[in-house]
């Protein structure tokens, strides 16, 4: 099989012969640090799920470099400060300040209308030069992008009593969004993806039943303008995260990205043959401080617990931190799997 056949029968749980799909996201510190060990994963093990190239005829507004030291400003106008080559830093000063209650101050905030400026026949002339498991380069993040331009502290407050301009806001931002999506499902990618943090280390970061009031129907809109167009969709999202999948898996979602490790791959035994889990090796403490042994336990616990002929794409981060032979060594104890 190729590429986008193998993870096309993994999502769909009918992966009874290929082995499985497999991709890496690497954070610049990895090449600036393990070069080497990063150029041989590539080449023995390269990944099922990529983009494809392209530009943007009105290129998006943004200043500096969000992996170097300094201060770099997104499509959005957020200004993030950076002291760590090779990863990115943190919004310091939010677009809307404490002191704006209101949120006055959201009229002011730019939509990166630039992001809809690509062309869809140049994704198309991509998608038809590879065997690969298309991923579009488009990602709501509609909780991310409202700590960003307010801060986290403020936004959690505001959720519990959001003011009226806020929830303007919402709608405003989340239609961009969905224009982003209905754009990119009109393209040949296979997939279209969105992401957003909801898990502390042990729990979620706002109580479900908000979780399912302001942003489960913004994700439910995400996840129908992708299978309206016959395009699979995949979500990332960071930390304890069990409260959530079981509406995700109701929308539809096709794959999650996830931390099985703060859960628990037992606990998510019971999603198996339902949703698919795009990884993830826990990179908190296995990659940079595991064993080999404890890197093969790993991998047969998401097998073991997660598999029924698909739903686990064999995902994980190499990131600031990760030992490289441990990085190395989960692709290799995957491919022994099958």
């Amino acid at each position: 099989m190729t590429s986008r056949e193998l993870v096309y029968a993994t999502l769909e749980f009918r992966n009874t012969e290929g082995r499985i799909p497999r991709q890496m996201w690497v954070l610049p510190w990895a090449g600036l640090h393990h070069e080497a060990m990063l150029r041989k994963i590539r080449q023995d093990f390269p990944d099922d799920i990529a983009g494809v190239p392209f530009h943007y005829k009105d290129p998006p507004k943004t200043s500096g470099n969000p992996h170097e030291p300094g201060e770099y400003i997104d499509e959005w106008g957020c200004r993030f400060v950076n002291i760590t080559r090779g990863v990115i830093g943190e919004v310091k000063r939010p677009m809307i300040p404490a002191e704006d209650e209101n949120w006055d101050g959201a009229s002011a905030v730019h939509i990166p209308e630039e992001l809809l400026s690509f062309d869809i026949d140049e994704i198309n002339r991509g998608c038809a030069q590879t065997d690969k498991f298309v991923m579009a380069g488009f990602c709501p993040r509609p909780f991310e992008q409202l700590q960003f331009i307010r801060g986290t502290e403020n936004l959690y407050v505001d959720i519990m009593a959001p003011p009226k301009m806020m929830l303007g806001f919402i709608k405003r931002m989340h239609d961009f969004y969905c224009r982003g999506m209905e754009k990119w499902a009109k393209t040949d990618v296979d997939s279209l993806n969105f992401m957003d943090d909801w898990g502390s280390q042990r729990s979620l970061l706002i109580p479900p039943a908000l979780w399912r009031e302001l942003f489960m129907p913004l994700y439910r809109d995400y996840i129908d303008i992708a299978h309206s167009r016959g395009k699979k969709i995949f979500m990332h999202s960071d930390g304890y995260t069990l409260d959530i999948i079981p509406f995700l898996i109701e929308l539809g979602l096709d794959a999650i990205n996830s931390q099985v490790f703060c859960m628990g791959a037992e606990n998510l035994q019971r999603f198996r043959g339902r949703i698919t889990f795009w990884g993830e090796i826990d990179r908190q403490h296995l990659l940079p401080y595991g064993s080999l042994s404890d890197i093969e336990n790993a991998v047969h616990a998401v097998y073991d617990n997660l598999w029924q002929d698909g739903g686990v794409i064999a995902q994980f981060e190499f990131g600031a931190g990760a030992n490289p032979e441990n990085a190395y060594h989960v692709f290799e104890t995957y491919a022994g799997i099958r």
